[in-house]
């Protein structure tokens, strides 16, 4: 049987993945939901607006809504589909551009309600990527180390009875 860790890893995965494909989708294509590609065209052009920058650099609101919705579908494919290692890739790649979204919508002063999506699905991947990247516990392999005074007792086979072996066995006296 899987791990609760596994299984949550998983969970997370697909449930970011889906979604992700979701919203890049519509920052491409009218064919989800008109209303929706429509805001996202606005949005785009007020963060173009926002920061001159990015149109001296040659970037107009359809080429930074197109390249942010097909990074966006790309990693939302890899971490429903693929396994492995290129889903922390991908989580690490979404995590920028909702960083990046995060700014934007700062950036033109946007309130709580249009960016709160972004903020939680932020926590998510970082959640999941935490969680992915922590090593396995396996304590219970582990043979325990020698106390520091043993440490040069290599050639020592013996066991080292235990704290409660060594503790004393039955009633203490209080005086």
């Amino acid at each position: 049987m899987a791990s609760p860790r596994t299984v949550t890893v998983v969970a997370l995965s697909v449930a970011l993945g889906l979604f992700f494909v979701f919203m890049g989708t519509i920052k491409l294509t009218p064919r989800l939901s008109k209303d929706a590609y429509t805001e996202m065209k606005r949005a785009y052009k007020s963060y173009v607006r926002a920061l001159p920058l990015l149109k001296k650099m040659g970037i107009n609101s359809i080429l930074l809504r197109k390249s942010i919705g097909a990074l966006e579908v790309a990693c939302g494919i890899v971490m429903t589909l693929v396994p492995g290692r290129p889903k922390d890739v991908a989580n690490f790649f979404l995590l920028l551009l909702v960083l990046a979204v995060l700014f934007f919508h700062q950036l033109v002063g946007d309130p709580l309600k249009r960016y709160a999506h972004a903020l939680v699905f932020g926590i998510l991947l970082t959640c999941r990527l935490l969680i992915a990247r922590k090593p396995e516990d396996r304590s219970s392999e582990k043979k325990p180390l020698p106390p520091p005074g043993q440490a040069g007792n290599a050639g020592n086979t013996e066991e080292q009875p235990s704290l409660y072996e060594k503790a004393p066995q039955g009633k203490m006296k209080l005086s």
